[in-house]
């Protein structure tokens, strides 16, 4: 691959050493299950091509040199092993140094340091989850260097954990274990609560996912996710006066509209339908996929970006046109917001041969209507975060 021997060269001109080995972590993106893992519910992710790359040899002392071609201007980042603490001035450098330490929180030895090039082609910002390919990265790259023999779903905890504690994101689990346990032509229907997990195959023969970026630098996203997680607390609360539940995902429907009057406030009641009607939608995606069928997977993703937009309203004037111009157009079995909301990504499965059409049209009236184009992206499913050379 020519990316692969770009990125040796500019690793031996870097570091004046050649390269032992090559990494590679992927992005994701959740299918359907947006906003239910905190309320005990399933999520539907797979794994992205476009990920993270990492060239790296080991060192004989205890630093660790890190640089990115993502961010160029920032230089070659140095740290100490034996001083493994958050600095703000090592700007994204932390998401790895958080992982390192976190290992070492766990009791594996971490004897040397490292030289690694970094090259993500994930776009920054997007929702597809560049922090967690990143995490999950150095990840493997500590477990292959120092034979640590780590199961893949003790990496993803300890990087979800990094990203809690070291970085301070309080996160789901969801973005890592898309990431080290994706699997190539496959979704991974996760319980996170449980973490209980198994893979469903997707043939998309004949069909592309395309993902496209609103471009909208979201501000909104985390102060308005906090307010959801709260509105959600506050109704399972509610609810646990009358009926002896864990979380709002154990629910069904029927059994929701039951007592969901129990919930004083109209708004928090929308947050709670949208929390199990959400879950079911996700079980049933995928049993509409174990069965082949595609046109009700992608009847599922509309009415998910529906209940996202009406009932718990995370989308916005950017994902929803997006979504309604995607609807418009012959060939698409389903769109629909993707991440957090209020910007970053929709996810579209689309004909093939209907998939220039959908760029070129969504490009066009979408800058007419928002003022600025979206970036598109064609993706496949991956297999997880793994070494390549």
């Amino acid at each position: 691959m020519d990316n692969i021997n770009m990125l040796k060269e500019k690793f031996n001109q870097l570091f004046k050493c050649v390269c032992e080995n090559v990494y590679f972590s992927p992005g994701r993106v959740n299918l359907i299950g947006e906003h239910t893992d905190y309320n005990g519910g399933n999520v539907f992710p797979c794994a992205l091509t476009i990920g993270t790359y990492a060239v790296v040899s080991k060192r004989n002392d205890r630093k660790i040199s890190v640089h990115s071609l993502n961010f160029e201007d920032l230089g070659i980042i140095e740290f100490d092993l034996d001083d493994m603490i958050y600095d703000k001035k090592h700007d994204w450098a932390n998401y790895p140094k958080g992982v390192i330490k976190t290992f070492e929180n766990h009791s594996f030895k971490i004897p040397t340091g490292f030289n690694i090039l970094f090259f993500g082609n994930i776009p920054n910002g997007s929702g597809l989850s560049s922090s967690a390919s990143l995490e999950v990265l150095m990840g493997i790259i500590l477990n292959d260097s120092f034979n640590l023999n780590i199961d893949m779903v003790e990496i993803v905890k300890m990087c979800q954990e990094a990203e809690n504690k070291f970085i301070g994101v309080n996160c789901g689990i969801m973005d890592q274990f898309a990431v080290g346990m994706g699997k190539k032509d496959c979704a991974i229907l996760l319980d996170c609560s449980t973490l209980k997990y198994s893979y469903s195959k997707l043939d998309m023969d004949g069909y592309k996912i395309v993902i496209a970026n609103t471009n909208k630098k979201r501000g909104l996203a985390d102060s308005k996710y906090n307010e959801r997680r709260s509105e959600c607390d506050t109704a399972l609360a509610e609810i646990q006066k009358v009926k002896n539940i864990k979380a709002l995902g154990e629910l069904t429907e029927s059994e929701f509209e039951e007592i969901k009057n129990c919930i004083s406030d109209p708004i928090k009641q929308k947050r709670a339908k949208h929390a199990v009607y959400e879950n079911q939608r996700t079980l049933k995606a995928v049993k509409a996929l174990n069965e082949n069928n595609l046109t009700l997977f992608g009847r599922l993703m509309n009415d998910s970006h529906v209940s996202l937009r009406d009932d718990y309203e995370v989308t916005g004037i950017e994902l929803d046109t997006l979504v309604s111009l995607a609807w418009e157009i012959d060939g698409v079995v389903g769109s629909r917001m993707t991440g957090a909301g209020f910007g970053g990504c929709t996810v579209s499965i689309v004909r093939e041969d209907a998939v220039d059409n959908f760029t070129t049209t969504i490009k066009s009236k979408y800058k007419d209507k928002i003022g600025y184009e979206p970036s598109f992206y064609i993706v496949n499913i991956s297999d997880g975060a793994r070494k390549l050379q």
